[in-house]
């Protein structure tokens, strides 16, 4: 999808950042770790299940979860303890809250472990579009509030994220790593993957940048705001097509 409008200054759509959170703003797959700390036996079949294609990523995560030997807060101290964000993503932060730049994590995680490890990088204020959860009687539920209207069962969809961006009239730069951003690469005006997310735009033929950390989507964000251009061969990365 194609931007809509226009609002900045310069007649240009302004850039806004969205961001996957496990593998991608995290260095860490976080909900893996949480489930290899405090996870109940078997969560490992289970993720096996859908790699093969047999549960959805929802499925997976709530039947996982559903086992997890620990309450929020306990996780919570866990995650601020033992996962950290990819560098550079507190530098791209503070030129987009600079730039009055729009800026979010989203996610088809859990909303607790993703506000941990902001809150504890000084960026709590980040919005998260991920699961939202409550913890009741031991147990957590689960709230799906990004949904594509008629997919509800599949979950939160994070192509309808940008979307939304895009109708508010942004240009939006999007970073993902796995099977669960392809959608959101579809259609965002700038895509940033690495590991599965990059094999999978190969396959179908959707552009991309190289991504190891928030350095190279700074500097595009950067040069879109002052020139309306991504520059990409002087940053060490260059855009792909397969």
């Amino acid at each position: 999808m194609k931007t809509t409008g226009a609002n900045s200054a310069s007649g240009r759509p302004h850039p806004a950042v969205l961001t996957d959170f496990d593998d991608t703003a995290a260095v860490q797959n976080v909900a893996e770790m949480l489930l290899n700390e405090f996870g109940g036996p078997g969560w490992q079949d289970v993720r096996q299940r859908f790699r093969d294609g047999q549960i959805n990523l929802k499925e997976y995560q709530e039947i996982t979860f559903r086992d997890i030997k620990a309450d929020r807060a306990t996780m919570q101290s866990y995650v601020k303890e033992h996962a950290s964000l990819r560098p550079y993503f507190k530098e791209l932060l503070g030129f987009c809250r600079a730039n009055g730049f729009p800026m979010a994590v989203v996610s088809q995680g859990l909303d607790f472990y993703i506000q941990a490890l902001l809150e504890r990088a000084g960026a709590g204020h980040v919005p998260v579009y991920a699961v939202d959860t409550s913890f009741e009687n031991g147990q957590i539920a689960y709230h799906y509030n990004h949904t594509d209207p008629g997919q509800e069962s599949q979950g939160n969809s994070k192509g309808f994220v940008v979307r939304s961006f895009q109708e508010r009239g942004c240009h939006v730069f999007f970073a993902g790593d796995g099977f669960s951003d392809l959608e959101a690469a579809r259609v965002a005006d700038v895509t940033f993957a690495h590991r599965t997310l990059a094999q999978l735009c190969d396959d179908h033929k959707i552009p991309y940048r190289a991504f190891s950390d928030f350095q190279g989507m700074l500097l595009s964000v950067r040069d879109y705001a002052q020139t309306g251009q991504e520059s990409g061969s002087n940053l060490g990365y260059e855009e792909t097509t397969a």
